[in-house]
Formats: C-alpha cells, sequence, structure tokens
C-alpha cells in the first residue's frame, strides 16, 4: 500500500463495538488524506492468531495489535491504536511524524492508573511503559520480530515493553497530544486524540469522564441519517427485531 494512504488497524472487542465504529469515523471524517481503517477482530485472525486469553489482559486485542507489522507484510508504516479513542484532529498530521530512524513511535507516557480496576470491573495492571503500546506508529520493516509465533508465545511484558526491540533507541517519541489519556493527562492545552483508557463515555459508570462530550459528538455524527434520526432507527431496529422474533 502507497504511504499516501494511512494504514490503520483499530483493537477490536466485540463486548463494545461501538467504540471501534465511532474511532474509525472519528478518524476518517477528520483526515485529509485516505485511511484505510482494518478492525483486529479475532474471528478474522484465525490462521495467525491461536494463543489462550490470558487472565491479565483486559481486551481482546491485548495481544493481537502487535500483529499490526506482519499484516502489513513487514513493509511501509502502519498505524495501532485502542479502541477507546476518538480523534479531534487530522491523522495525516500524526503520519507525517514519521521517522525511519525507529522501529516504533509512541507517546511515551508515565502512566500510574490510580485504581486497581477498569471498565467492565477489569484488572488494571501496573507495569513499565504502560500505554506506551495504546497507540504505536509501527516502521513495519524493522519489527519482523514480530511474527505470529512470537506474538502468540511471548509474555504480555515482553511485548507491552517492547523486548522485541535490540534497544529503547529504537522508540521514537510523539507529542502527548495524539494520546491524550483522559483524566491523567496534563501540559497539553488541545488534545488531538483522546484515549478514554479507564473507560469511555458509553459506560454509565465513566459516562462523564474528560472530554465525554467529545466522544458523544463523534458518536452522534457517526450515526446520523437523513431518514431518520437515530432514536428513531434505534426504535425501527426494536420493532424488526421483534417481529423477527
Amino acid at each position: 500500500m502507497h504511504d499516501s494512504v494511512v494504514r490503520v488497524f483499530v483493537g477490536y472487542d466485540r463486548r463494545i463495538h461501538v467504540a471501534s465504529s465511532t474511532l474509525a469515523h472519528s478518524i476518517t471524517e477528520h483526515s485529509s488524506l485516505p485511511v484505510s481503517v482494518l478492525p483486529l477482530n479475532l474471528r478474522n485472525l484465525k490462521d495467525v492468531f491461536w494463543r489462550d486469553t490470558d487472565p491479565n489482559q483486559s481486551t481482546e486485542f491485548s495481544f493481537s495489535r502487535f500483529l499490526t507489522p506482519y499484516l502489513s507484510g513487514f513493509t511501509g508504516w502502519s498505524i495501532f491504536m485502542d479502541n477507546d479513542i476518538v480523534f479531534l484532529d487530522d491523522i495525516a498530521k500524526l503520519w507525517a511524524l514519521r521517522d525511519d530512524r525507529y522501529a516504533v513511535m509512541c507517546v511515551k507516557h508515565d502512566h500510574n492508573p490510580t485504581s486497581d480496576t477498569k471498565f467492565l470491573g477489569e484488572k488494571q495492571t501496573r507495569y513499565e511503559k504502560k500505554n506506551w503500546s495504546s497507540v504505536m506508529l509501527f516502521n513495519n520493516a524493522k519489527c519482523q520480530a514480530l511474527t505470529p509465533e512470537y506474538v502468540n508465545s511471548a509474555t504480555g511484558l515482553q511485548l507491552h515493553q517492547f523486548k522485541w526491540l535490540d534497544n529503547d533507541d529504537l522508540i521514537g517519541e510523539v507529542p502527548a497530544s495524539w494520546n491524550y489519556l483522559a483524566g491523567y493527562t496534563t501540559g497539553v492545552e488541545q488534545p488531538q486524540a483522546i484515549h478514554y483508557t479507564d473507560g469511555g463515555p458509553w459506560y454509565p459508570e465513566t459516562e462523564h469522564t474528560e472530554y465525554a462530550s467529545e466522544w458523544f459528538k463523534a458518536f452522534k455524527s457517526a450515526n446520523l441519517c437523513e431518514v431518520a434520526d437515530l432514536q428513531t432507527l434505534l426504535d425501527m431496529t426494536a420493532r424488526s427485531l421483534k417481529d423477527a422474533d
């Protein structure tokens, strides 16, 4: 794929499809370049992802994200991002930060969660480089250690702490505005991508999280329809499902 097309892989979890679809819309709505958005749905990855669920993983894509370079044919650049994100700015600006000196680029958070649990009651784990892997720009040719065999056998810390690289000098840094952690990040006047790391506005427990209104705006925009408003569509869907029963 030509580098004028922004290649994006998005984490997908069947429990919260709405997050991935809203993220994809927010990316394409703001982009000034063509964008390819590919959800990492485990149903589509059975030939390359076979590892058992880890008790510490909180999403279905905790490990499958590291297949991004392999799925890109180890060529060009690709971006991976968690699904609980909404874009407020042009992803072409993030794409323009690619630097061939590095194998991977990310926001180098110093993230210390305040709670022992997060969305859906999942366990909150703490480790060095936490949330670095939630938005990654992969220079795919320099990430050939991430074969399906390695991704399916490596420990969580080996993957998320970038132990598959020869050294940390191969990790480039992008501004924190591109992975703004709602409720945690400070010193950023204008976030360009909001990451609802403790739980998105779609959960009742976190519906008033920082920048929740930005996600609801994107959700509403993603579901606009000239025929009917969202509530009418939901009512129509409910009636249709009832009739089908």
